[in-house]
């Protein structure tokens, strides 16, 4: 059930109405987070800012799928689960990537060590070893590379939150979080 509700595009206030214009021009749907989002127009600029920087990044759109479904099931956010799973399959994953992001694995070595880290960045609140940025390096990445890793961990955290304070609702096809991946 939302506990914060989700902002009506047609009735939104000056600030949030060319946010959420700018959403569906985009998506062509205005998804319910961006519409939660919009209850504060700063937090709505913030994460389509920061989403539109990082879409311009080093990682294209399967990478990034792949980050956001390992710190959805990181955070059992079973919104971000269902809205990524959908925007993974459009971007080329399979139903088999999508069960391995989520577990934090990948049939390439490069993403692999990509989502490993991801998780590991939630697990451990931001706390990365030695070790860890050995293997990404070792994996290929560059200290800009990890960067973006964090960049994108960090804005799938704020929406993890974001949807389990304000109950949102799931407006995708439901996938549940903590249930057995199916490989």
């Amino acid at each position: 059930m939302s506990r914060i509700p989700a902002i009506d595009p047609a009735t939104a206030d000056a600030k949030a109405k060319p946010l959420l214009d700018a959403v569906q021009k985009s998506l062509g749907l205005t998804p319910n987070l961006f519409r939660v989002a919009a209850q504060s127009p700063a937090a709505l600029e913030a994460l389509l800012g920061f989403n539109g920087a990082l879409a311009k990044g080093n990682f294209k759109g399967k990478v990034r799928e792949s980050i956001s479904l390992a710190v959805a099931e990181a955070n059992s956010c079973d919104y971000c689960l269902s809205a990524h799973t959908a925007i993974g399959k459009g971007a080329g994953l399979s139903d088999s990537d999508i069960a391995a992001a989520r577990e934090g694995r990948a049939t390439d070595a490069k993403t692999a060590a990509i989502v490993r880290f991801a998780r590991s960045l939630v697990d451990s609140r931001g706390h990365a070893t030695d070790s860890e940025l050995a293997a990404l390096r070792a994996a290929g990445l560059t200290d800009g590379d990890i960067i973006e890793v964090v960049a994108n961990t960090v804005v799938n955290i704020f929406t993890n939150y974001l949807n389990h304070v304000a109950g949102t609702e799931i407006d995708f096809p439901v996938v549940k979080s903590g249930l057995a991946v199916a490989a």
